[in-house]
């Protein structure tokens, strides 16, 4: 039987449970690990955040956004959460036990409290599990059918249609996570309206007071946050609200973030701009993080219109020059890496290279041959793209240069991030590819390219059965080779992405801060100002 516990059973659990996964982006340039003692860190503080986006919702589980992700999680927690080496480890869950990879039984953590003051039992659990197994794209085809019951106030047992070894990694995923709120949040949400909630009221330890669209939200430090005592590893082990306030500051515009942070009007940035990392390197008063993003992805609309047509979708593979695209991004090969496979290269059990022989093709005369030969009259190609993340814009531009030099109508349209995402999510007929980044996942259902959520989501009935054959697996082995097919599928005939590659995030910080973290995005909580 397997055991999940809290503190010294938590190594436990790392070395016996069988859940893939393995390091994802807790590395950069100045990772602030050391206890508060040490580093002199007083409570106290309004820190200022200069925010790239703004984050279309702050529903966690019903948005795979970047922005909901890294706003969101100073609020929400989850059953589960994931440590340094992307392994599920407990978080509002004291222990889980499985025998079987079907039924598992889930110990809650007593005296955890929302921010409403009202305890968390099993009946606030489930509510939010369900809803989250109906929206996230991180639950697939694993929870179908699948039945969560309180024994208890602390005793919550799930009972899966069929086994899975992948449950528990996809309940730790920090994109559209499973955050858990009270049962009365969730049963306010209209029937008959848009499946979002209506107050935002979690466990974590900040939590939130307002947000005016356009400026700012909002978060205070919630004195009665109940943290466990284990050491702080990844996003699990002990947090601590070492702010008295968080405002996150909307910020399109790099170079007032970047001015922002040298005049001490903000304490930290999101979105470096990457033509300015030697310049916050070489300053005294500042630090740098590097992190590990995720991919960026070219990603066709496959609901309706001209990007439906997988003849069009194959011209525009073979013809792209990805490199190029990427160094108008990231001026530096330390920064991007280009890859074919879906899964990040440090994640053993699912990294694949089957279809990489269609990746940078490269060859723009083939591309117009192709294109020549197939009934193509000129239609517009419209491709989404925001300023609000400069990379996502600034490949946008190489690529839509680089299709209507292969003779492609191609047009670009500009939005800011929230209208980009609800167009692609929402509008099917406005558009025919946008470009994305996916943040780093741990198994392939909880990848966003292949889902079929995010804009649009992809509906062939290939992708579909491979991915529930994926999740139903009996073993990790044979997993492995249903997803080398589903890939090899993607990239040789179906294409509803392309992937161009890796790269990473830069953040920036005052001198002044210490304990920051950097992992899935920047870490706030044990975190805090140092004189």
């Amino acid at each position: 039987m397997r055991n999940l516990r809290n503190s010294m059973l938590m190594l436990v659990f790392v070395l016996t449970i069988l859940i893939t996964g393995c390091s994802t982006d807790s590395s950069n340039s100045n990772d602030d690990t050391g206890d508060n003692e040490s580093s002199g860190q007083e409570a106290g503080g309004t820190l200022n955040i200069g925010l790239d986006a703004q984050p279309p919702t702050l529903d966690l589980p019903t948005s795979g956004t970047i922005a909901t992700r890294d706003v969101a999680r100073v609020m929400f927690e989850t059953l589960l959460t994931t440590d340094a080496n992307n392994q599920a480890v407990p978080m509002l869950a004291e222990s889980v036990d499985t025998t079987d990879n079907q039924t598992y039984t889930f110990k809650l953590r007593q005296g955890v409290k929302f921010h409403n003051d009202k305890e968390m039992i099993a009946e606030d659990v489930i509510a939010s599990m369900e809803r989250w197994a109906g929206r996230s794209s991180n639950a697939g085809s694993i929870f179908e059918g699948a039945t969560w019951e309180a024994e208890d106030d602390y005793t919550v047992v799930l009972t899966l249609a069929q086994a899975s070894a992948l449950a528990l990694d996809s309940m730790a995923a920090t994109k559209m996570g499973a955050a858990i709120m009270p049962k009365e949040v969730i049963d306010a949400i209209p029937e008959d309206g848009v499946d979002e909630i209506e107050e935002y009221v979690g466990t974590g330890p900040y939590k939130f007071v307002e947000w005016k669209q356009d400026q700012y939200i909002k978060f205070e430090r919630y004195d009665d946050y109940q943290a466990v005592e284990a050491e702080p590893d990844g996003l699990s082990g002990k947090k601590e609200a070492l702010f008295d306030e968080i405002y996150f500051h909307m910020a399109s515009d790099s170079s007032t973030r970047l001015t922002g942070l040298q005049s001490g009007d903000y304490d930290f940035i999101f979105g470096v701009p990457y033509d300015s990392y030697d310049q916050l390197e070489s300053d005294p008063n500042l630090k740098t993080y590097l992190a590990v993003n995720g991919v960026e992805v070219l990603k066709f609309n496959s609901v309706e219109g001209l990007g439906t047509n997988a003849e069009l979708r194959q011209v525009i593979n073979t013809g792209l020059d990805i490199n190029a695209a990427m160094m108008a991004a990231f001026p530096s090969e330390d920064l991007y890496w280009l890859h074919s496979g879906y899964m990040d290269e440090d994640l053993v059990n699912w990294a694949s290279d089957a279809g990489s022989e269609y990746h940078n093709i490269n060859d723009q005369e083939k591309a117009k041959q192709m294109l020549a030969d197939m009934d193509y009259d000129g239609e517009p190609f419209r491709i989404l793209t925001t300023r609000d993340y400069a990379h996502l814009y600034n490949v946008a531009v190489v690529v839509h240069e680089q299709l209507r030099g292969l003779g492609i109508n191609a047009e670009l349209e500009i939005y800011d991030w929230p209208t980009l995402v609800d167009i692609a999510n929402n509008q099917p007929d406005r558009w025919e590819a946008h470009m994305i980044s996916y943040s780093v996942t741990s198994t392939p259902p909880q990848f966003l390219g292949l889902d079929q959520i995010s804009g649009g989501g992809v509906h062939d009935e290939r992708v579909i059965d491979l991915m529930s054959q994926i999740e139903t697996a009996p073993t990790l082995e044979e997993a492995k080779e249903i997803w080398d097919e589903l890939q090899l599928y993607s990239w040789e005939e179906l294409l509803p992405i392309i992937q161009f590659g890796s790269f990473h995030s830069l953040y920036g910080s005052s001198d002044r801060i210490e304990g920051i973290t950097t992992y899935s995005g920047p870490v706030f909580w044990n975190a805090g100002f140092v004189e």
